[in-house]
């Protein structure tokens, strides 16, 4: 496990796509404007260093060389990431992140993205990742962690619930095409 250097950057995005189920496609989508594809958008987004959602918050997993997951997070007072600093929809459009800005801890640590690749999972690594949150949580002050999960993602919800995580509020989804998910968004603390 190591912090995430800028040469990471194009793996982060590839990662938060899993992570989000196409919500941060969906950000990636409305910024769009020079005909780069959603993952170097993404590499873009996580090269900055003016926001949370960066590099520089992101803990890698590495085998063998090799990205094999990551743990965006961060202390969630008034943070600036991808899902916060774009604009609420104009008048009369739905706003699709909205339950995503909702739902929020202040001053908690939270967990914006963690995903690892499919042939890393089951093996530790996310209980590893999550370890590692409670860590940078203590460090900076926060006497909690928090993260937003979709309600049909099973197998995260359990996997949080095993963690300690408690369901403290939600939001229902706001349908998009690029959005995998229905239901409900859940802010989960521990």
């Amino acid at each position: 496990f190591r912090w995430a250097k800028t040469e990471d950057c194009y793996r982060l995005a590839e990662l938060a796509q899993m992570s989000s189920s196409g919500v941060i496609d969906y950000v990636w989508s409305t910024l769009n404007d020079l005909d780069l594809s959603l993952l170097e958008i993404g590499e873009q987004r996580f090269a900055r260093e003016d926001t949370d959602l960066s590099y520089r918050n992101c803990v890698v997993a590495e085998i063998d060389d090799d990205v094999a997951g990551m743990l965006v997070s961060f202390v969630d007072a008034n943070s600036v990431t991808d899902y916060t600093a774009l604009p609420a929809s104009k008048t009369g459009e739905t706003d699709v992140l909205a339950p995503y800005r909702e739902l929020a801890v202040p001053d908690s640590y939270h967990i914006c993205e963690m995903a690892l690749l499919p042939q890393y999972q089951s093996q530790g690594l996310g209980t590893r990742l999550f370890e590692i949150a409670k860590g940078l949580a203590r460090e900076r002050g926060c006497a909690e962690l928090s993260l937003q999960v979709f309600e049909q993602n099973v197998g995260a919800v359990q996997l949080y619930e095993r963690l300690g995580f408690k369901e403290i509020d939600r939001r229902p989804v706001v349908p998009h095409e690029l959005i995998r998910y229905t239901g409900d968004v859940l802010l989960m603390t521990a």
